[in-house]
């Protein structure tokens, strides 16, 4: 890393600044949290705000789900991409875990699940409270973090493995941080002139 910026420190205001906040998904629960995610790859969180209530609506439960079949759930989540592949992974979801009560909280056995990765594990465990075990890297953290320069490349993988060996594990909440920031500020084009983050990021030091 060519910078000598103290990560630890610098990611504070970040990580403060987002502490509190709650993902994007419009979720009621852990059950209603893990079908969105698993949906959500590959597509928009607005748009799979937008068809979950009538989904939820008539499976409200794992228990409800695991009764379905494909041609049952194809109408609430046709509009979702690969909808086909993740229905599939759905029901099997389902029929595994059978109960809201049994739905795991650990990375290692929600990555087990079909359609569930490291990044959708991740997102699981924050808003369920649990202590971080991954960085979360989406499509916005692979912008925002080489932007800063706290990592490099575009591989999600290999830049969480490098916020997670800078960053003491307390802090991997970063990566959600860096999510919202994102969203918000650090977007396509940034709007560096109110980032919080600026003093410190390579982008706006190789760009002022």
């Amino acid at each position: 890393m060519p910078s000598k910026v103290d990560w630890p420190k610098a990611i504070q205001p970040l990580l403060k600044k987002y502490k509190k906040t709650k993902h994007p998904l419009e979720y009621k629960n852990i059950y209603q949290l893990l079908v969105m995610v698993v949906l959500s790859a590959q597509d928009s969180d607005k748009n799979i705000n937008k068809i979950a209530p009538k989904l939820f609506e008539v499976f409200p439960t794992m228990r409800s789900l695991a009764k379905a079949s494909a041609e049952t759930l194809f109408p609430f989540i046709s509009k979702v991409r690969n909808f086909a592949n993740k229905a599939n992974w759905l029901l099997e979801i389902a029929k595994t875990i059978k109960e809201d009560k049994n739905i795991p909280l650990t990375h290692e056995s929600l990555i087990a699940l079909k359609g569930i990765g490291s990044k959708s594990a991740n997102v699981i465990l924050r808003e369920a409270g649990k202590p971080a075990e991954g960085v979360i890297v989406d499509l916005h953290v692979v912008r925002v973090a080489p932007r800063l320069g706290i990592a490099t490349g575009t591989d999600p993988k290999k830049i969480e493995k490098q916020i997670k060996e800078i960053l003491p594990q307390k802090d991997w909440d970063a990566g959600m941080a860096m999510s919202f920031h994102g969203r918000e500020i650090c977007r396509p084009q940034p709007k560096c002139e109110i980032c919080l983050m600026k003093n410190v990021c390579a982008y706006y030091k190789a760009n002022k």
